[in-house]
């Protein structure tokens, strides 16, 4: 049994399932791929600032300029330290659709692709399927063993973990005005990422989870069915 209010069989079910799958050691022709969307506010100067020359350090105006808004996709391997993190004008269907293409043709030898994702309601098989063709779309889905995360719980995905990086140490307080810029930005992290093989050292397990949320496991739980 449980004891913490508003934790249901559902929830617990789901997070054991992820936290399961994070503690199996890495296997390539399963990899274990985290997916997560992270909206960014373009903003340019309101005035040009002064350059940094000698005696003189750069200089910005407090104002600034909302210009349109873009998405970055926060993607990432956590045992393997790969990824493919990516800015995208926006996180609909079709942009949803693109980014699992560039997963699956990155893993195309394995046998599945444990793919990891919060309830976001592009996050299904339709959006490929209206990108790609029925045949080819659901062609694609096959290639995934999806892992939605509980609801309200999407802290359980380590993509998180990459956008609150991509936050701090791409984007951080600097203003970038176009989606070139952004783009450019975030391939240049990524890159620098992929180099030094930044991993995500996931160390919450099942037992963790049992002893915070003060429930007894799943066997009884299931044998209710």
């Amino acid at each position: 049994m449980w004891c913490v209010p508003g934790i249901d069989r559902e929830f617990i079910e789901r997070m054991e399932n992820l936290l399961e799958l994070y503690a199996k050691p890495e296997e390539p022709l399963e990899p274990v791929v985290c997916l997560d969307e992270r909206p960014v506010q373009l903003l340019d100067a309101e005035r040009p600032g002064r350059t940094m020359r000698p005696g003189s350090v750069a200089k910005r105006d407090y104002e600034y300029v909302r210009k349109r808004t873009a998405n970055v996709f926060c993607i990432v391997e956590p045992r393997s330290g790969r990824r493919q993190t990516h800015a995208t004008p926006n996180r609909k269907a079709l942009a949803f659709a693109r980014a699992l293409r560039k997963i699956a043709q990155q893993h195309q030898g394995a046998s599945t692709i444990h793919l990891v994702m919060d309830n976001l309601n592009t996050h299904a098989e339709k959006p490929l399927i209206t990108a790609f063709g029925e045949l080819e779309g659901k062609r694609l889905w096959k290639r995934f063993t999806v892992h939605y995360t509980p609801k309200h719980a999407s802290w359980l995905n380590p993509a998180e973990m990459e956008a609150s990086l991509v936050s701090r140490e791409c984007l951080g307080k600097r203003r970038l005005g176009t989606f070139k810029a952004l783009r450019r930005e975030v391939a240049a992290w990524r890159h620098g990422a992929d180099r030094a093989r930044r991993r995500i050292d996931w160390k919450w397990r099942v037992s963790d989870a049992r002893r915070v949320f003060r429930y007894d496991g799943l066997t009884t739980l299931r044998a209710e069915h």
